[in-house]
C-alpha cells in the first residue's frame, strides 16, 4: 500500500508558537497557570496540558488565585478581555497568533477610517469573537456564499461609502474567492471597496494539498479536533475528491476493515494537530498492511 503524507501536516507556525510557550509556563512552578478558553482546538493536546498543571478556563472571572498567570489562547480574545485583565491586576501572556493580531489591527484601523467591516468566517468561532470586538458598530458577518446578499444590503443601507473584506484566519480558500467576486459585482458601485484576503498564507497552501494528495488516493485520512475549524475545511477538501474520506481526532477511530482492498492512502492534519498522532496513524496503517 502507497502511503502519502501531507508535507503541511500538523502544527502551523501560531499552534506551535502557543503550545510551547504554554509548556514554558509551567516551568515556574510558584504560580498556577490558567489558560482562557482552549490553547488549540485539539483534545489531545489540551489534556496533555491539563495533564502537566495547566486549569482551562471559559471565564476570567475564573481566575481565583493572586500568584497565578493566565494564557491567551492563539485563537486570541475580544478587546475587551484585555481591559478586565488590567482592572483585576491578572498577570497574563499572550499566544495569540499573530496573523490573528494582524486582523485585529486591521479591523480596528479601518472602522475609525469610517469603514464599513464585512468579515468572512464562522461568527461564534473564538477567533471571530475577538475580531468582531475591533469591528465597531458597522459590521456583517458572512459564513457561507448564501449570506452574501444580506450583508450587501445592510452595507447600502448604513449609508457607508466604504467597505472593508476581511477573513477568518482559516477560512476556505475557495469560497472567499467566490464571495469576493459577489461583492465586487454588487458593491463597488459608490463604494470604496477593498478586500483584504487574510487567510493565512499556511491553510491556503495546507488546502490546496490536501486536494493535490485527495485526487491521487482511494482512501483519505484527516486527522484534527472535531471542534476545529481548519480540519473540518480540510475534510470538506478532501471529501470533494476522494470519496473515501474520513476525519478522525486518534487512530482509534479507524476501522481497518475498511482499507482492505485499497492501495493508496492519504493522510492530512490540521494545523492543531500533534506530530505524535499523525505518527500513530502511520505506524498503525503501516503494521497492518
Amino acid at each position: 500500500m502507497k502511503i502519502i503524507i501531507g508535507k503541511t501536516a500538523g502544527f502551523c507556525y501560531g499552534v506551535e508558537r502557543a503550545v510551547k510557550g504554554a509548556k514554558a509556563e509551567l516551568n515556574n512552578k510558584d504560580k498556577k497557570i490558567y489558560c482562557l478558553g482552549e490553547i488549540v482546538h485539539n483534545r489531545e493536546v489540551i489534556k496533555d496540558l491539563e495533564n502537566r498543571g495547566i486549569e482551562v478556563i471559559e471565564d476570567i472571572s475564573q481566575v481565583k488565585e493572586k500568584n497565578s498567570k493566565t494564557i491567551i489562547r492563539a485563537h486570541g480574545i475580544p478587546k475587551e478581555i484585555y481591559d478586565k485583565c488590567e482592572e483585576s491586576k491578572i498577570e497574563y501572556v499572550d499566544y495569540t497568533c499573530p496573523k490573528v493580531l494582524n486582523i485585529h489591527k486591521i479591523a480596528e484601523e479601518y472602522s475609525k477610517k469610517g469603514y464599513y467591516i464585512i468579515l468572512v468566517g464562522a461568527s461564534k468561532h473564538p477567533e471571530n469573537i475577538g475580531t468582531i470586538s475591533y469591528c465597531g458598530k458597522y459590521y456583517s458577518i458572512i459564513e457561507q456564499v448564501e449570506d452574501c446578499q444580506k450583508a450587501i444590503e445592510d452595507v447600502k443601507k448604513s449609508k457607508k461609502d466604504k467597505c472593508l473584506v476581511i477573513a477568518q484566519t482559516t477560512y476556505h480558500l475557495g469560497k472567499f474567492a467566490q464571495i469576493e467576486k459577489i461583492l465586487k459585482e454588487n458593491l463597488s458601485e459608490g463604494i470604496d471597496l477593498k478586500i483584504k484576503n487574510t487567510i493565512c498564507q499556511a491553510t491556503q497552501i495546507r488546502q490546496e494539498e490536501t486536494e493535490d494528495i485527495a485526487k491521487k488516493v482511494q482512501y483519505m485520512i484527516i486527522i484534527g479536533g472535531k471542534n476545529s475549524s481548519n480540519t473540518k475545511k480540510l475534510y470538506e477538501i478532501a471529501s470533494k475528491n476522494c470519496k473515501n474520506t474520513i476525519c478522525i481526532e486518534t487512530k482509534d477511530e479507524i476501522n481497518l476493515d475498511d482499507l482492505k482492498n485499497i492501495e493508496s492512502v492519504g493522510i492530512m492534519a490540521g494545523a492543531s494537530t500533534p506530530q505524535e498522532s499523525i505518527d500513530e496513524v502511520q505506524e498503525l496503517i503501516s503494521s497492518n498492511i
